[in-house]
């Protein structure tokens, strides 16, 4: 790589990180974490759209000169402002439930634009779905048949493979192995294709998603080579769908996926197939933690300080009902002290208030923390706010976004009414 292409990802680096620290100060976008708890309270969680929109230039260059189409994965953060935001970056939307269907909409995408991937979801979800116009990947036989005897060729859909590779950063978000309840297996292809032919479907693309934290260029090539040789079955293909997994970084000089280096790679045997095929194809990919995972950064309190014989916690005003990544996941997430980035260092173990085990990070090295401190999560961007819960009957927190040097309030925090306005108590 030229040392101008070092330059202009360090660059890059520098102007990504969700924080910067001005005079002792932790500041997004300028605006300090001090004002922010202040005008907002806490916890809160805080989202920069300069972040946002650099990881989907980032992917436009790599890729640039293809025929590229990106489709953010709207199950990692679905707040209606951040869905407005990157609708505006030229993003279309990638679905996976019918609810989320009607979330795109709202935001504005037009059905069109919108790419349904459910899973083990009855057919009139399905057919929901077709209603409302938008585009059908099906991942399963069954509803493939059903979609022929419905719709002949009248309608356009998707087929996800399940191409039998084992490949993410956790079990639990490696979706492409042999043991996935995802996608269709490639060992029944000859069944894909019969039934295609049988109901003249309009099959226009294939679909394939592997996981979460896939550092390796070779697991999109190898996923490249299995596309390349189904699609050759299908005269209609008009798209190949590579969905996403890339690796972003959340430990200081973290591994990532270099995406540069796959957009020249990738991008080189897409060009190749189009050509030897005839015509040139889309390349699509579903991008969600890596566009809005280092935008977000959630702000909890210092409750307390606590000594024990075996370790020295810090409790905040969150828990797992906030942020259930590192206990679902074992994720790392950087843990900072906002309020004193000039302190001595000291070993803490950060817990929550949740009457349940819910460690954020244990034996961190952090600036001396004291109560009331604000203490900073990064990289909460992706699938902290959208799997938050009620748990311990504890509201979820508000969400604001940063927007051109300004805060903006885009949910308001939970009151007690809001935990029990659809109960129904009955006389007993």
């Amino acid at each position: 790589m030229h040392i101008f292409k070092y330059i202009t990802l360090y660059l890059r680096e520098i102007k990504q990180n969700t924080m910067n620290i001005e005079n002792n100060q932790f500041k997004i976008q300028g605006v300090s974490v001090e004002e922010l708890v202040e005008n907002y309270g806490s916890p809160v969680y805080v989202y920069n759209t300069d972040t946002i929109a650099s990881q989907i230039d980032r992917l436009k260059q790599a890729f640039k000169g293809q025929n590229l189409k990106l489709k953010y994965a709207i199950k990692a953060l679905t707040n209606l402002s951040i869905l407005k935001f990157i609708k505006s970056q030229g993003v279309g939307a990638d679905v996976v439930s019918i609810q989320e269907v009607d979330m795109a909409l709202l935001a504005g995408w037009k059905a069109e634009e919108i790419l349904y991937t459910p899973n083990c979801v009855a057919f009139d979800e399905v057919k929901a779905g077709v209603d409302k116009g938008v585009f059908i990947n099906i991942d399963n036989l069954y509803i493939l048949e059903e979609f022929g005897k419905e719709y002949g060729n009248e309608v356009p859909c998707c087929i996800r493979i399940n191409p039998h590779i084992m490949a993410g950063g956790n079990t639990k978000i490696s979706t492409g192995h042999v043991g996935s309840k995802f996608g269709i297996s490639i060992h029944q292809l000859n069944e894909v294709v019969e039934v295609v032919n049988q109901y003249n479907i309009d099959l226009q693309g294939l679909h394939i998603h592997t996981g979460s934290d896939i550092l390796d260029a070779e697991v999109f090539l190898k996923m490249a080579d299995i596309l390349f040789n189904t699609a050759e079955k299908f005269k209609n293909i008009k798209f190949l769908d590579f969905g996403s997994g890339f690796k972003v970084g959340y430990k200081q000089d973290d591994i990532t996926t270099n995406i540069e280096e796959l957009g020249e790679r990738l991008g080189e045997a897409f060009t190749k197939f189009c050509k030897k095929i005839g015509k040139e194809l889309e390349l699509w990919f579903e991008p969600g933690k890596f566009l809005v995972s280092d935008s977000g950064t959630m702000l909890a309190k210092t409750n307390v300080v606590k000594t024990t014989p075996a370790k020295v916690f810090v409790g905040v005003d969150s828990g797992l009902n906030h942020l259930i990544r590192p206990m679902m996941y074992n994720a790392f997430h950087a843990i900072i002290n906002a309020s004193n980035p000039a302190g001595k260092e000291r070993v803490y173990t950060i817990v929550g208030n949740i009457c349940e085990t819910d460690t954020f990070g244990e034996d961190r090295l952090m600036h001396e923390v004291r109560q009331g401190d604000i203490i900073a999560f990064k990289n909460a961007g992706a699938y902290g706010f959208s799997m938050a819960s009620n748990y311990n009957s504890r509201f979820r927190p508000c969400e604001v976004m940063v927007h051109k040097g300004k805060a903006h309030l885009i949910r308001k925090r939970e009151v007690f009414e809001d935990l029990i306005k659809n109960q129904v108590v009955i006389d007993l």
